[in-house]
C-alpha cells in the first residue's frame, strides 16, 4: 500500500506512561525514530534532512542510527542555512518527494518563516488544488539546562495562526508515532512541535503501521466538574493534577487536543457542555496564543454552558529568562494547573 493511503485508525489506547504488561514499550524518541523509519522502508519519496541528523545523539535519539540504515542519500545533515534548506525541502515536496526537515530549536523557525508561510501553505490553495507540498518539519522546544530567550522559544502560537499549514503537538509515545506517520501521509505541510520533557516518557506503542488522524483530540481521562484542555507535555501535568485533586472532591475531566490546527472543536466544546467549566494550559506565552484560541471558541460557541469564566494557564510575556531558578519561575505546571481548577471550581 502506497504511503500516502495509509488509514488513521480510529482506536484509543489506554492512557499510561508505562506498560502494564499488556503492551510493547518504547521510549518517546524510539516511538518517533520507530515512525521515521517506517516511513523511510517503505515509501522511496521520504527522506530525512536536518542539523544533527547523523549525529550519535541523533537529535535527541529521533533519528539515531538511521543514516547507517537508510544511507546518506537519504537521512543527512545539513548546514546552518534554514531558510535555504527550508525551500530545498519545500521544492522537493513540489517534486513529489516527502522530505522531512528535522529543525533542533523552535526558535530556528523564524529563519525559516518565508518558505514555510509565505510558500508551503499556500501553494494548494494559490493553484486551485492541483499542487500539493507534503513536507514534514519537525522541532522540539527546549527547557531545562539555560537555553533561554533564543533557544527555547514555545512558537506555536504563531504558527497556529497561519492557514494551509498543520501543526502538530503529540503528548504520549503512541501519539508520537501515530502523528509522525500521518503527518508524512499528508498531501500538504505538518509542523511538528515537541516538547523536550515528553522524551522523558516510555510508553505502550505497537509495532506495526498505525497512524492518528489530524485534528482529532482524546479524552485522557473523564470527569465531571472541569474540562482542562492542555497540549504537549501539560496533559501529563494535567492528569497527574486531576488525580491528587480527586482526593479533594474535584472531578477533572483532561482533553489532549493532539493538533492544534485542525482543532478538534467538537470534542472540547461537547465536554465543556457537561462539566461548564475549562481551564486551558500550554506552555507558550498567554497573550494571542493557543490559549487565548482556545478559551475564544468556548466563549463564541459554548458561552451559554459556562457556569465560571474560562482559567488560563500559560507563562508570562516576558522573554524565556536562563538558569534553574528563573526557569522555575517561568514555566508553567502542575501545582499552576491545580490552581486554575480550584479557582473555577471552588472560587
Amino acid at each position: 500500500m502506497p504511503w500516502s493511503k495509509i488509514k488513521p485508525e480510529l482506536v484509543e489506547p489506554d492512557f499510561a506512561p508505562e506498560s502494564d504488561g499488556k503492551g510493547r514499550v518504547l521510549t518517546y524518541a524510539e516511538s518517533v525514530r520507530e515512525a521515521v523509519a517506517l516511513a523511510l522502508r517503505q515509501d522511496p519519496a521520504v527522506f530525512v534532512m536536518g542539523q544533527g541528523v547523523d549525529d550519535p545523539s541523533g537529535m535527541f535519539g529521533a533519528t539515531r542510527g538511521l543514516h547507517e540504515e537508510f544511507g546518506a542519500d537519504r537521512v543527512f545533515d545539513t548546514p546552518l542555512a534554514e531558510g535555504a534548506l527550508s525551500g530545498v525541502a519545500v521544492g522537493a515536496a513540489l517534486w513529489g518527494m516527502r522530505p522531512v526537515y528535522f529543525h533542533n530549536r523552535p526558535d530556528f523557525l523564524f529563519l525559516a518563516m518565508d518558505q514555510m508561510v509565505n510558500h508551503a501553505s499556500k501553494w494548494h490553495f494559490m493553484f486551485g488544488g492541483a499542487v500539493n507540498v507534503p513536507v514534514v518539519f519537525w522541532t522540539c522546544i527546549g527547557r531545562g539546562w539555560g537555553s533561554a530567550a533564543q533557544h527555547s522559544q514555545a512558537l506555536q502560537g504563531l504558527f497556529m495562526h497561519v492557514p494551509g499549514l498543520k501543526l502538530v503537538m503529540p503528548a504520549t509515545c503512541y501519539d508520537a508515532k501515530g502523528l509522525m506517520i500521518s503527518a508524512i501521509a499528508d498531501p500538504n505541510p505538518v509542523l511538528i512541535m515537541e516538547h523536550r520533557y515528553n522524551f522523558r516518557q516510555k510508553g505502550i506503542v505497537p509495532e506495526k503501521v498505525y497512524s492518528v488522524a489530524l485534528g482529532q483530540g482524546a479524552v485522557r481521562r473523564r470527569g465531571a466538574h472541569v474540562t482542562v484542555v492542555a497540549v504537549s507535555h501539560l496533559v501529563m501535568q494535567s492528569y497527574l493534577a486531576a488525580e491528587e485533586l480527586a482526593e479533594e472532591g474535584i472531578s477533572v475531566e483532561v482533553l489532549d487536543p493532539r493538533s492544534l490546527r485542525p482543532l478538534d472543536e467538537a470534542i472540547i466544546l461537547e465536554s465543556v457542555a457537561r462539566t461548564g467549566r475549562l481551564v486551558v494550559a500550554d506552555m507558550g506565552w498567554k497573550t494571542g496564543g493557543v490559549t487565548a484560541e482556545i478559551a475564544a471558541l468556548v466563549a463564541e460557541k459554548g458561552f451559554a454552558s459556562l457556569k465560571a469564566p474560562v482559567r488560563r494557564v500559560a507563562c508570562p510575556d516576558v522573554p524565556t529568562p536562563a538558569g534553574y531558578t528563573l526557569e522555575h519561575a517561568f514555566y508553567v505546571d502542575k501545582e499552576d494547573i491545580k490552581a486554575a481548577i480550584r479557582d473555577v471550581c471552588l472560587g
